[in-house]
Formats: structure tokens, C-alpha cells, sequence
């Protein structure tokens, strides 16, 4: 499967999330997955791609072409696809996942894996995503979809069936029950 895997273009404030990233990385790679991400070398992005390269995975990255003009893009790519905007960007990563994971990031990775939730919600894709809640990171992102629903704004059982894993080793599970 391509996977797309939004996160954080820094550290975060603790090691569990470099850890974390390169995890997963490994995961991609140990299941014979393909990553799709952001394209950046510099922090949990990075992690990220080193270690899904060092285990094998094929590596695609999709940057705008002023991210490529300051090289950030890491040198490893397997794939770099260069989009004219940040909107191309997310079209073209929507495009090319099979399925999609939020890693703990910042306003970039909550856009992007909402634009996947709308779609997803309005039936205009039918792919998996889940948020990867290491240590609890998505916790009041959760309290807020399930305020959403109490308050009449979103289904709560659509909302309910959203999927947060603790960890790495339950998102082969995940990926292919959450939400469509």
C-alpha cells in the first residue's frame, strides 16, 4: 500500500515522537509498504523517511517548489514530485495514498488530515485514515469531535468510528477498518 503519513516538520517537544517516527518508519518498511509525506529532510519528517529507507520502504515525497527552492526535500527520495502549491501538494498526496495516517504535528498536519475526513465524510474518497495517538497526542482532538457530535454537528456515529491507535503495532488493523 502507498500510506500517507502526515506529521510534524520539527522534533516536538519530547524524543517519543523522533522515536515514534522511526518507528513507523520501520513498520512501513518491515510490511513492504510505500511512504508518501511531505518530501522534508528537518524533523520528524525526516525521522520518518531515514527510517523508512533504512528498512526498505520506497520513499515518495510531494513538496512545493519553494520548499525545493530552500532544499529542505531529503536526499534520499526514492520520488520527489514538485507541485506549483500548497493546495496541489495535498491534492496529489490524497491521490497517491492507499491509506492515511496523522502522526503528532502541528496546523499543517491537521489541515491535511482533514481535508482526508471531509472527503472521506462526503464520500468522495473511500480510503482509510486513523490518527496515530502516541501517548495521548490526539486526546483532545477526539473530545472535540465527540463535542461536535453532542452538539449536533457531526454524526456521532461517524464520529465515533473515527480511529486513534495507541501505537505502531495497531495500525494494521486500523488501515483497513476505519471510517470510509
Amino acid at each position: 500500500m502507498n500510506i500517507t503519513v502526515y506529521l510534524g516538520s520539527s522534533e516536538g517537544a519530547r524524543p517519543l515522537y523522533r522515536e515514534g517516527a522511526a518507528r513507523l518508519g520501520q513498520w512501513l518498511g518491515e510490511q513492504g509498504h510505500t511512504l508518501v509525506y511531505g518530501g522534508s529532510r528537518t524533523g520528524l519528517m525526516g525521522a520518518l523517511a531515514d527510517a523508512a529507507l533504512a528498512h526498505g520502504a520506497p520513499v515518495i515525497g510531494v513538496e512545493p517548489a519553494f520548499f525545493v527552492e530552500s532544499e529542505v526535500q531529503h536526499p534520499g527520495l526514492t520520488e520527489l514530485i514538485v507541485t506549483d502549491t500548497m493546495a496541489e501538494r495535498q491534492r496529489r498526496m490524497i491521490e497517491l495514498g492507499d491509506a492515511f495516517i496523522a502522526f503528532p504535528g502541528g496546523l499543517g498536519t491537521l489541515q491535511e488530515i482533514t481535508e482526508v475526513m471531509v472527503l472521506s465524510k462526503l464520500s468522495r474518497i473511500q480510503k482509510p485514515f486513523c490518527f496515530l495517538n502516541l501517548d495521548g497526542y490526539y486526546e483532545p482532538l477526539r473530545a472535540c469531535f465527540a463535542h461536535m457530535a453532542a452538539e449536533g454537528f457531526l454524526d456521532p456515529v461517524w464520529a465515533g468510528a473515527i480511529r486513534f491507535t495507541a501505537g505502531v503495532e495497531e495500525l494494521a488493523a486500523v488501515i483497513g477498518a476505519a471510517p470510509r
